[in-house]
């Protein structure tokens, strides 16, 4: 038996079901606001993209990267297409071929490719040169 009369009563079920539309609306709202900031914290900046890569994929990309690295340098005449043009370019190269290396995980990670091309850019612009 219920301590309200029942009219209290029926007061009382009035203001749960405001109180449930009031509720619903606020729960919807926090959700949208929620998910729409998560979707500007997920997405790439304007002069950013995204791509979604498998492990295989990211392999294949990566070494394709770094041959066309290695037939930029200006001692590869193998193919005469856009070279380096300088020290500070072959090292803006590798520091992007090597952001694609770090995605891959360090299981499947190729481990020489990084020293290669650091290697390729020392003996085409050694120190001595620099100097000169």
């Amino acid at each position: 038996m219920s301590r309200y009369s029942p009219g209290c009563e029926k007061n009382v079920h009035r203001y749960h079901a405001r109180l449930w539309i009031f509720g619903d609306a606020v729960g919807a709202a926090c959700w949208r606001k929620g998910y729409d900031t998560c979707k500007l914290r997920m997405a790439p900046r304007d002069d950013k993209i995204r791509i979604d890569l498998s492990i295989g994929e990211l392999l294949h990309l990566t070494s394709l990267a770094h041959l066309g690295f290695r037939k930029m340098m200006p001692n590869d005449r193998g193919i005469e297409m856009h070279r380096f043009d300088g020290e500070q370019q072959a090292l803006a190269g590798t520091s992007a071929v090597e952001r694609l290396e770090q995605a891959i995980p360090e299981t499947h990670r190729p481990s020489d490719y990084s020293a290669a091309r650091q290697s390729l850019i020392r003996h085409w612009w050694p120190l001595e040169r620099k100097s000169a």
